[in-house]
């Protein structure tokens, strides 16, 4: 039987679809494009925007509408947030939990023809174990070590869709993590939904997984997905410090770059908090590349406030900024403030955000010109080879060389969105 996956939304997200994935082809299930005609559509879906909702929905529809006598399995957290979602024609419903167990559900929906619906309480859902060796095609691997957010900052509805926080086991992450570098990858990505709060549940922290990765032999890179600015601790910054192997690259969401907003975001640092760790950080790795996301149109933030924003990102010369205008998500602290931004002012705050963030990503680029760098290639196209830098630099290079190996490499200009190599 053929299967199509289609995965929305984050890295947690891509992991897992990549362990169904693997499972499915264990089971005999022949994986193709999620646009061709398949058996089996599977719609891997992400609700942490409205536009992340109105995604979910209409790549569902579509499945149905490519074939109709398919088995249509949406997952994940759009049916979490909206469990008494119906659609005509979808056949199995699952949320975060129980990914894992997508053979079993698919052999009981072949054996019956029957819808299956398996919702649970994520509050009070155990880690749900996965373990990958391969990611054909790439050069970087994930490992999810971590799941569930209790920060419940007020714009988010994640929370309330993954649940606790719950981490896994530190041995077996150990363990993924070698194989995946046996198995000949040269960069793994830790990845989790509240990834340096690892550990919580186990009596661990965050730090004490670091010292064990770093310590695996053919490990030459290792890259955090995303961290909060609060779980970077002197202990942590320690590590970071003594282990090249940890990559030039941090991204610390900021969100608002004022103390009103972050105040109203419950958000657990302020500003002054935030501009202190980066000088720690900094003073540790000068050259560290340091993105960052931030939100605009948050409610009550007015024109002064946006400006405050925009001036915290110059001065915090981040290297890139991922921009998301707010988006209300029902059931949040969020939805109970006055004062909403109205979508004109949110999108014209968003393109200036972005304007900067584009000004920013080429001074930064524009420090390395004339400096030898590393790049891991991962992709061959029209004679030219492209890869990143241990600071997430990329590079473009005159010249077809191998795949997943690292090489040396002058900038000698930058072309954005790439620096040029030789």
């Amino acid at each position: 039987m053929k299967v199509g996956i289609l995965t929305l939304g984050c890295k947690v997200n891509m992991y897992e679809s990549e362990y169904v994935e693997n499972i499915l082809k264990e089971a005999g299930y022949e994986i193709v494009d999620f646009h061709d005609i398949c058996d089996v559509y599977i719609i891997n879906t992400c609700t942490v925007t409205n536009t992340s909702d109105i995604k979910s929905r209409k790549m569902i529809r579509s499945a149905i509408r490519r074939n109709p006598d398919a088995c249509i399995v949406a997952m994940g957290c759009f049916i979490e947030a909206n469990k008494d979602y119906h659609e005509d024609g979808l056949d199995i419903v699952i949320g975060n939990k129980d990914k894992s167990k997508i053979v079993e559900l698919l052999d009981e929906y072949f054996s019956k023809r029957e819808k299956l619906k398996k919702l649970y309480q994520e509050q009070y859902s155990e880690f749900e174990d996965m373990f990958i060796t391969q990611f054909p095609g790439r050069t970087r691997a994930f490992v999810k070590i971590q799941d569930g957010c209790e920060n419940y900052c007020s714009y988010c509805i994640i929370p309330y869709v993954r649940g606790k926080c719950r981490s896994k086991q530190k041995d077996k992450v150990i363990e993924e993590i070698t194989s995946l570098v046996n198995n000949g990858y040269q960069e793994i990505v830790l990845t989790g939904i509240h990834t340096g709060n690892y550990g919580v549940d186990i009596n661990l922290n965050f730090c004490d997984l670091l010292k064990e990765i770093v310590k695996i032999k053919g490990l030459k890179r290792l890259r955090i997905s995303s961290i909060e600015i609060t779980e970077l601790t002197s202990d942590v910054l320690q590590v970071i410090k003594d282990n090249k192997v940890i990559v030039d690259h941090l991204h610390i969401p900021l969100q608002a770059g004022s103390n009103e907003i972050l105040k109203l975001m419950m958000r657990k640092y302020d500003l002054d908090y935030y501009y202190k760790k980066i000088e720690q950080i900094r003073k540790i790795r000068p050259n560290i590349a340091i993105s960052t996301d931030v939100i605009v149109g948050f409610p009550q933030e007015s024109d002064d406030l946006f400006k405050k924003t925009l001036k915290t990102c110059e001065e915090l010369k981040f290297s890139k900024i991922h921009v998301f205008p707010f988006s209300l998500r029902s059931g949040t602290k969020a939805e109970e403030l006055d004062q909403q931004v109205d979508a004109q002012t949110k999108k014209q705050r968003a393109k200036k955000l972005l304007e900067l963030s584009k000004k920013l990503e080429i001074e930064y680029m524009n420090k390395f010109i004339n400096q030898e760098v590393e790049v891991l290639i991962e992709r061959q196209k029209d004679g030219f080879s492209y890869g990143h830098t241990s600071n997430f630099l990329a590079v473009k290079i005159n010249k077809t060389l191998k795949h997943n190996t690292f090489y040396k490499t002058k900038i000698t200009k930058v072309e954005y969105p790439y620096c040029i190599g030789e």
